[in-house]
């Protein structure tokens, strides 16, 4: 599998910014070093809230959440218990496509053992240019019970990976919570990743306080229409992105690191530059400089491709230029942000 660093060379030419040197080595390009934490003195959120029986009660809460279903802004209300489903396709029980080390990740989550992917099938966006869309349209993949997660979860650390990558996790978090209490008990003590599409709830973020280590979700849209019209309706995306982003960074704040540059603890930010800035790349730098921190890792994506049903938007049936994508690196770099993963100008 391609790597975003090696699409971005391949495609354009141009060269890396680093951000997460190794300890004792001094960053280049327009990174800033991230800070750093001696990996015997991390322990996971996840593991405080065990002991101290909070996590029963967030299981509790949660699946709560699934007789009338908020578990994301659309707010669907359906009894998932009860085997109903709304917008996004899913029932109270969780399907896994796949589970493994991706090195295609982030460079501070891979480190040399990968990152520990499990992939969630169904999502609750439905974009119609999605890269993933046999998994997260057609639904593909295979029911587990939440022991089978947890086991999952368990496994990742087991085969050396650095963290637990939770793949669209949005519509089964109650499955994924329960899951980590099983792999909690079987010995799981690596870092928790959330890697959302960003279009969350602000209750459930809420009620994940102190499970998730490393929060990654994506910030897709500043305007609304874009949003409804590529996202299956989802007009208030900007908004319901924001606020879960802005709690997100109050859990865990910026990025910290270990000795060998790998991510035990923050928040990390994806954004995907599209055709004609239809993502609204300039007005999310500012978001971002302004209401987080200079500091927030943020990484601004060039490897859109049409995919899907993006053939039937004339402006989506494209991949964007290398002029689009410095544009996008010149307006971070313009709104002070510090700390990119990604190409320079």
């Amino acid at each position: 599998m391609q790597s975003r660093r090696e699409f971005a060379v391949k495609a354009f030419g141009v060269g890396l910014v680093s951000i997460a040197p190794l300890e004792g080595c001094q960053g280049t390009g327009k990174g800033e070093p991230l800070p750093v934490m001696r990996r015997k003195d991390f322990k996971p959120a996840y593991l405080k809230l065990a002991r101290s029986g909070e996590l029963d009660k967030r299981i509790k809460a949660l699946k709560e959440i699934y007789k009338s279903c908020r578990l994301c802004p659309r707010e669907c209300g359906v009894n998932r218990a009860r085997w109903e489903t709304g917008v996004c396709r899913s029932t109270s029980r969780a399907k896994v496509y796949s589970a493994h080390p991706h090195f295609g990740e982030e460079r501070p989550l891979v480190g040399r053992g990968g990152s520990g992917t499990i992939f969630f099938s169904y999502c609750n966006l439905r974009c119609v240019f999605c890269q993933n869309w046999e998994i997260n349209h057609r639904g593909d993949g295979s029911y587990v019970s939440d022991e089978e997660i947890g086991r999952l979860m368990v496994r990742m650390q087991e085969i050396g990976c650095h963290n637990v990558n939770l793949v669209t996790p949005t519509h089964v978090v109650p499955n994924i919570v329960s899951g980590l209490r099983t792999a909690i008990s079987l010995g799981l003590n690596i870092p928790l990743v959330y890697n959302c599409g960003g279009y969350e709830s602000l209750e459930v973020i809420q009620l994940l306080d102190g499970i998730v280590d490393i929060y990654l979700p994506d910030y897709k849209y500043t305007d609304g229409e874009m949003a409804a019209k590529y996202s299956a309706g989802a007009s208030d995306y900007p908004e319901a992105a924001a606020a879960a982003i802005k709690e997100m960074h109050r859990q865990v704040g910026e990025v910290v690191v270990d000795e060998r540059g790998i991510a035990l603890r923050g928040l990390m930010i994806r954004h995907l530059v599209m055709p004609e800035n239809i993502a609204g790349t300039d007005k999310f730098v500012q978001w971002v400089a302004r209401e987080l921190t200079p500091g927030t890792y943020v990484n601004i994506m060039g490897q859109y491709r049409p995919e899907h049903e993006a053939h039937k938007y004339p402006v989506l049936s494209r991949r964007i230029t290398a002029a689009e994508y410095q544009q996008a690196i010149r307006w971070a770099l313009e709104a002070g942000l510090t700390r990119l993963d990604g190409v320079t100008v």
